[in-house]
């Protein structure tokens, strides 16, 4: 058996020392005593017991990354068993790197659950350390204060750097019976010496006072998770919370006071609110007869799910009286994000023919059967999905009303989507393309492709083929157009 005996005051360096010599040696944890200086002259050993063997050779010893920021935090914890469940965790990591991914396993537990109340005592150290103010030394002394804290664990210097941080312009000892820290603008001292309480107050205990009762809101009083959040041990350190027992007993009168002093006029900020509100100047709403009011209406349509995960509505531009109308299928994830139809990689493609052929963007009016993008989320990516019937059938709506408003001689469907859209019909794109179809109102409908088909083409003869299609295609509809 060996002794091994440790100051034990959240120093990891002495633990990591004499872990490696032990493992170096190949020492079981079963054969290792862990011992606190502290305990040394109060224990009575019956058996003979070993120093710590001494390695012949340097010790190679990996141990998975998550190791060390759990051993560090353990380190810190008060319970003398820490000492041996690191070891013993860091036997077994030799021989089964994924250890501290087991979450059943009991070291790891009982590790885990090391780790999470240190972290916990140091999170309320940062919330309840009261600093108070005492004289400085020296005419040009900076100000100097002093704060007491009684913390469960050993972790004053795992903090003190969090407090030189935040208050790195002024002098201050935080004393506590684990150890105590010091600032005094230049250099930053830990000691884990235990302290005595200093018998201290200023004037900000009466600050803390009242800042408390001010933001003390009866009506939302949860006992437990005040509790919780502010352990009673806390207390008698806090000046504040002296107040918390007047606070409670007479929250439920509180909130009764409250209710009947009710405001039954509005605050004096109210009327001035008002006032600034009736001197701004009413925004004009557009008629909801012309293609400005559809396209606000349309903004906040809900009539399928595809406007839960749309960014907008996306309606269609171009002039009120055009001749001839463009309908794709819905927009894609640039015309969601910009709220304009075509103006993606499709857009660019449609932009180029139409300048091949020329006809002008400007004097057509450019629409989609579907107003909001649906797409699947593939980790950063929205990859482009095809609306259904149901979807298609609702957002018709606002197809129908475009097509009232804007009296197009010539509709010009882009795709299969935008065929049924217009006609009800579900045919092949090719048995309808390319061929003038007469509709209502002395209509004609022409079918073709929709321009991301042609960015789809892998084989790029194959694709030159079909762009030339579809600048046939345009071609006719230029002179169906000037017809």
């Amino acid at each position: 058996m060996y002794a091994v005996e440790l100051e034990g005051r959240g120093n990891f360096g002495e633990w990591r020392d004499a872990a490696r010599s032990l493992l170096a040696a190949s020492v079981a944890p079963s054969d290792v005593d862990w011992r606190l200086k502290s305990d040394r002259g109060t224990r009575l050993d019956f058996e003979q017991q070993a120093s710590l063997p001494v390695a012949k050779t340097p010790a190679q010893i990996t141990v998975p990354s998550a190791f060390l920021p759990l051993a560090e935090a353990i380190i810190c914890h008060s319970d003398p068993a820490r000492f041996s469940l690191l070891y013993r965790l860091l036997w077994r990591l030799q021989q089964d790197r994924a250890l501290l991914q087991i979450k059943a396993d009991p070291d790891v537990q009982a590790a885990r659950q090391m780790e999470k109340s240190v972290r916990r005592d140091s999170h309320k150290m940062t919330a309840f350390v009261r600093f108070k103010e005492v004289p400085g030394e020296g005419a040009q002394a900076r100000r100097c204060f002093i704060a007491w804290f009684e913390p469960d664990h050993f972790i004053v210097e795992r903090k003190a750097p969090f407090f030189q941080r935040r208050f790195n312009d002024m002098d201050w000892l935080i004393a506590t019976p684990k150890g105590s820290a010091r600032w005094n603008g230049q250099l930053l001292e830990t000691s884990r010496e235990p302290a005595e309480r200093p018998d201290i107050s200023d004037e900000t205990d009466e600050l803390w006072r009242t800042y408390y009762a001010n933001i003390f809101n009866p009506a939302r009083l949860k006992i437990k998770a005040m509790t919780a959040e502010m352990p009673k041990k806390y207390w008698k350190n806090l000046p504040e919370a002296d107040l918390i027992p007047e606070l409670v007993i007479g929250a439920e009168a509180r909130v009764l006071g409250m209710a009947a002093k009710a405001a039954t006029e509005p605050q004096m900020f109210h009327h001035r609110i008002q006032a600034a509100a009736a001197a701004k100047p009413q925004e004009v709403l557009p008629d909801a007869n012309t293609l400005a009011g559809v396209k606000r209406e349309a903004q906040s349509c809900q009539m399928c799910p595809l406007h839960c995960a749309a960014t907008q509505t996306v309606f269609g531009e171009g002039p009120e009286k055009a001749q001839v109308m463009i309908v794709g299928e819905q927009p894609g994830d640039h015309e969601d994000l910009a709220g304009r139809p075509f103006i993606g990689p499709a857009g660019r493609v449609f932009d180029q023919v139409l300048g091949e052929t020329g006809i002008e963007r400007q004097s057509l009016y450019v629409t989609n059967a579907v107003k909001h993008f649906k797409y699947e989320a593939r980790g950063k990516k929205r990859i482009h999905q095809r609306p259904n019937a149901g979807e298609v059938e609702r957002c018709r709506w606002w197809l129908t009303r475009e097509i009232d408003l804007v009296q197009p001689k010539l509709i010009v469907a882009m795709g299969a989507t935008a065929v049924y859209a217009l006609t009800g019909m579900k045919e092949t794109l090719s048995s309808v393309r390319s061929r003038p179809i007469p509709m209502e109102n002395s209509r004609i409908l022409f079918a073709t492709v929709h321009p991301s088909y042609l960015l789809r083409i892998p084989d790029p003869a194959r694709q030159s083929q079909e762009r030339a299609l579809f600048v046939e295609d345009l071609r006719a509809v230029r002179r169906l157009s000037e017809a």
